[in-house]
C-alpha cells in the first residue's frame, strides 16, 4: 500500500459504534470530536484534579483542565505543521492541514481524562489496593483481567471513558472518530501479554479487557500495524505528536508553576528555558522585560516554539519508519533539544515532583483512595456473593453508589471482573476534593450538619 493510501486510512472519520461521520467543511468530524469531549462531565472534573500540586490554594497553579487545554493548543499547531508537509508529499486529496491539527488537538484534550484523583500517585494507590485486596483468591480471573487492576492505568481508563462510560447508552460511548481514538491511544496494547514489548509504546497499556474489542475496531478502521495479531499494535503516527505536546507542556509549564510558587528560583528557571529556546530568543525584547514573571512567560513561549519545530523535523525525517512501525521512540529525544530538555527534567525530578506539599497530599491520597475502594468493593461483593453476609452499613454504601456503576436493576454486576471495574470507575472518576470529602464523611471525621 502506498503512503497516500496509508495516510488516508489513518485519517479515518468512521465513528466507533456509529459508522461514517458526516462532518461539513465548516465543522469537520474531527472538530466535532473536540466539542464532544469539551461537553463531557469527565472533562469538566479535570478542573479539580492534580497536575503537580494537589489541592493547591493558589489561583495561579494549573490543574489537569488548564493543562489539557494548553496541550490541545500546542498539539493543534504541531499537527497542522506536520500535516501541511504530509499533504504536499503525498498529494492527499480532500484533506487539510487543519484536519491533522484537529485530530491531534482532540486527542490532546482527552489525554488526561482518565487520570484518577491525586495524579500518578492515585494510579499507584489503586494498583496497590487491588494487589493487597485478596479478591483474586476469591474469584477466578484471567491473567489479563487481573493485570488490569494490578497494573491499573489512567491511559486505559481514559479510553474507557470516551468509548464507553460517557454517553453509555450509545455503542462506542461518545462515538469519536477512529482517527482521534487511535491518536489518543499512546499505548495500543492490553495489560497482559506473553512477553514484554520493546519501544516506548509497549511500556504501558491503553485499554482494559472489557474494552479490547472497541480498540480492535479502531485499529482496523485506521489500519494500525499489528505487533501481535488481534492484541497489540504499533502507534498511530499522530500519537507521537500528542506525546510531544504533553511532554512540552508539563515540563516547561510545571517549571513555570514551580518558579511562581517558590520551589525553583526565577533565575534558575530563566536559564533552563533560555537553553531550550536557544537562538529563537530576541535579546533586545528580553532586555526590556523587568518583571520575572513576564520574562518567564516570554521564554516559555519561545521554548515551546523551538520544541515543536524540532519535533516536527524529527517526525518528517522519520516518516517512513513511523508509518511501518520501526520507529518507536520519543521525537524530542532524537532532536537537538534533548540535552537542555533533560536538564529541565532533572530539576523537575529533584525539586518539583518531590516538593513537600505535593508529597504530603499524595501520600494521604493512598489512604483516601484505598479506603474508598475498600468500602465500596466490600459492599458490592457482599451484595453479589451469596456466602457473604451483608451488613447494614454495606447496604447503605450500596445506596451511595450511583446507578451507572452498578449492573442491571441497580444491583452489582454478576461478573466479578465487571463489578470491580465499575467500582474503580466510580473512585477514579472523583475529583481530588470530592474524594477527600467523601472519605471524611464515610469515616465520620466530617459529619453533615
Amino acid at each position: 500500500m502506498g503512503k497516500r493510501k496509508i495516510w488516508e486510512k489513518l485519517l479515518s472519520s468512521e465513528r466507533l459504534g456509529a459508522g461514517k461521520a458526516p462532518g461539513t467543511a465548516e465543522r469537520t468530524a474531527f472538530q466535532q470530536d473536540y466539542d464532544r469531549i469539551v461537553f463531557t462531565s469527565a472533562f469538566r472534573r479535570l478542573k479539580d484534579k492534580t497536575q503537580v500540586f494537589p489541592l493547591s490554594k493558589s489561583d495561579y497553579v494549573r490543574t489537569r483542565l488548564t493543562h489539557s487545554l494548553e496541550v490541545s493548543c500546542v498539539g493543534r499547531s504541531l499537527g497542522a505543521v506536520v500535516g501541511r508537509e504530509i499533504i504536499a508529499r503525498h498529494a492527499l486529496h480532500h484533506v487539510e492541514s487543519g484536519d491533522f491539527g484537529a485530530i491531534v488537538a482532540a486527542a490532546c484534550l482527552a489525554h488526561d481524562i482518565g487520570n484518577p484523583p491525586f495524579g500518578h500517585a492515585g494510579e499507584d494507590a489503586i494498583r496497590e489496593w487491588f494487589r493487597n485486596s485478596g479478591l483474586f483468591q476469591r474469584h477466578e480471573f484471567t491473567p489479563a483481567q487481573r493485570a488490569d487492576f494490578e497494573k491499573y492505568e489512567g491511559n486505559a481508563q481514559g479510553f474507557r471513558i470516551v468509548s464507553r462510560l460517557q454517553s453509555p447508552a450509545n455503542p462506542g460511548g461518545l462515538q469519536l472518530t477512529s482517527a482521534v481514538l487511535a491518536t489518543f491511544t499512546k499505548y495500543p496494547r492490553p495489560s497482559a501479554l506473553d512477553g514484554p514489548l520493546d519501544g516506548k509504546s509497549g511500556k504501558k497499556f491503553g485499554f482494559f479487557q472489557q474494552d479490547a474489542d472497541n480498540f480492535a475496531r479502531v485499529a482496523q478502521s485506521t489500519g494500525l500495524v499489528e505487533r501481535i495479531p488481534g492484541q497489540a499494535w504499533r502507534r498511530h503516527p499522530l500519537a507521537f505528536l500528542v506525546e510531544v505536546a504533553d511532554d512540552t507542556c508539563y515540563l516547561i509549564v510545571d517549571l513555570e508553576d514551580a518558579a511562581r510558587l517558590g520551589f525553583v528560583p526565577y533565575k534558575d528557571a530563566e536559564c533552563l528555558l533560555a537553553d531550550l529556546a536557544g537562538s529563537t530568543i530576541n535579546g533586545s525584547r528580553l532586555d526590556r522585560l523587568y518583571d520575572p514573571k513576564e520574562r518567564l512567560e516570554y521564554l516559555r513561549a519561545k521554548a515551546i516554539g523551538r520544541l515543536l519545530e524540532s519535533a516536527a523535523a524529527v517526525f518528517l525525517e522519520n516518516e517512513a519508519a513511523i508509518l511501518d512501525g520501526s520507529f518507536d521512540d520519543e521525537l524530542l529525544e532524537q532532536s537537538p533539544v534533548s540535552v537542555p530538555l533533560q536538564a529541565v527534567l532533572q530539576v523537575a525530578k529533584e525539586t518539583i515532583y518531590t516538593a513537600r506539599p505535593a508529597l504530603e497530599i499524595e501520600t494521604a491520597g493512598f489512604e483516601v483512595l484505598g479506603a474508598l475502594l475498600g468500602l465500596f468493593t466490600h459492599a458490592v461483593e457482599a451484595a453479589a456473593v451469596p456466602e457473604l453476609r451483608m451488613t447494614k452499613r454495606e447496604e447503605m454504601l450500596l445506596r451511595l453508589l450511583p446507578p451507572q456503576f452498578l449492573g442491571h436493576g441497580g444491583k452489582p454486576d454478576a461478573d466479578p471482573y465487571v463489578r470491580l471495574l465499575q467500582v474503580a470507575d466510580f473512585v477514579a472518576g472523583m475529583t481530588d476534593s470530592y474524594a477527600v470529602d467523601m472519605y471524611r464523611k464515610l469515616k465520620g471525621f466530617d459529619l453533615p450538619t
